[in-house]
C-alpha cells in the first residue's frame, strides 16, 4: 500500500475545498440552515409532535443527511471527473499507483468534506431546535456509512459521466426526489398504504429513518434493517468499482 501516494491525491482534494470554502462548505450550511429557519423555526412551532418529538427536532435527522448524501454524491464525482475532463487521468493511470490508492485518496476526501459538513448542520441545528442524542456512536457510525458509500457512488457517476451534463444528471434529478420522498421531512406512517409500500422501495428511508433512530429511538424502519441496507448498497459500490478496476471501464475516456 503506497501510503505517500493516498496522501498526495487526499491532501490535493482537501486542498481544493479549501480554495474553494464559501461554495463547499458555507453554502451548504446556509442552504440547510434556511431550511431549518423555515420548517423548525417557522412552520415547526404550528406542527404536531411526531411521536413525541417536536417537528423542528425531528426533521433535524433529515436535513443533515439529506446536505450529507448530496454533498457526498458531488464531491466524490468531481474529485474523479476534473481529472478526467482536464487529461490528468493519465498522469495517475501511468504512475506507479495501484487504483484501490487512487480510490481511497479520492473517496477518503470526499468521506472527510461530507463529515465535515454533516458535524457543522448538526452544530448550527442547535441554534435552532432542542436536541438530543440518544445513541452518539451509532449516530456517527450511520453519518460514516453514509459518507463512504454515497462518495463511492459519486466516484462511480464521476467515472461513468462524459460531460458536465451527465455528471450534474443524477445529483440533480435522481438523489433530491429520493432524499425528500425518503421520510426527511415525515413519517411514512402517515402515508395511505399503497404508498407506504412505495416509499420502502427507496433506498434513502432506511438511511434516514436509521439516523433518526439514533437520536430520538423512533424510526420507520428497524434500526438493524437500516445498517443491512446501507452495508449492501456499500458492498455494490464496492463490486462495482472491482469490476471498474478490472476492465479498466471509462477510465481513459
Amino acid at each position: 500500500m503506497n501510503v505517500e501516494a493516498i496522501k498526495a491525491i487526499y491532501f490535493y482534494e482537501m486542498a481544493r475545498t479549501r480554495r474553494t470554502l464559501l461554495q463547499s462548505v458555507v453554502s451548504p450550511v446556509v442552504s440547510t440552515a434556511l431550511y431549518f429557519i423555515v420548517f423548525g423555526a417557522a412552520v415547526g412551532s404550528r406542527m404536531q409532535e411526531i411521536g413525541g418529538v417536536a417537528y423542528g427536532a425531528f426533521i433535524t435527522p433529515g436535513l443533515i443527511m439529506l446536505t450529507l448524501i448530496s454533498q457526498c454524491v458531488a464531491n466524490g464525482s468531481s474529485g474523479i471527473y476534473f481529472p478526467k475532463f482536464t487529461g490528468t487521468i493519465y498522469e495517475v493511470l501511468s504512475s506507479p499507483v495501484a487504483m484501490t490508492e487512487v480510490l481511497i485518496g479520492y473517496v477518503g476526501a470526499a468521506t472527510t468534506k461530507g463529515m465535515i459538513i454533516g458535524l457543522i448542520i448538526l452544530a448550527t441545528a442547535a441554534f435552532f431546535v432542542d436536541l438530543s442524542i440518544a445513541h452518539p456512536f451509532l449516530m456517527l457510525f450511520f453519518m460514516l456509512m453514509t459518507a463512504v458509500t454515497f462518495s463511492l457512488a459519486g466516484f462511480i457517476i464521476g467515472i461513468w459521466a462524459k460531460n458536465f451534463e451527465q455528471l450534474s444528471l443524477v445529483p440533480m434529478l435522481v438523489v433530491p426526489p429520493l432524499i425528500f420522498l425518503g421520510g426527511t421531512f415525515y413519517s411514512v406512517e402517515v402515508l395511505p398504504p399503497f404508498w407506504q409500500t412505495v416509499s420502502h422501495f427507496n433506498p434513502v428511508l432506511y438511511l434516514v429513518s436509521g439516523f433518526r433512530w439514533s437520536f430520538f429511538e423512533i424510526s420507520d424502519v428497524e434500526p438493524l434493517i437500516s445498517i443491512l441496507m446501507i452495508s449492501a448498497f456499500l458492498g455494490l459500490c464496492l463490486g462495482f468499482l472491482s469490476w471498474v478496476f478490472r476492465t479498466g471501464y471509462k477510465l481513459r475516456n
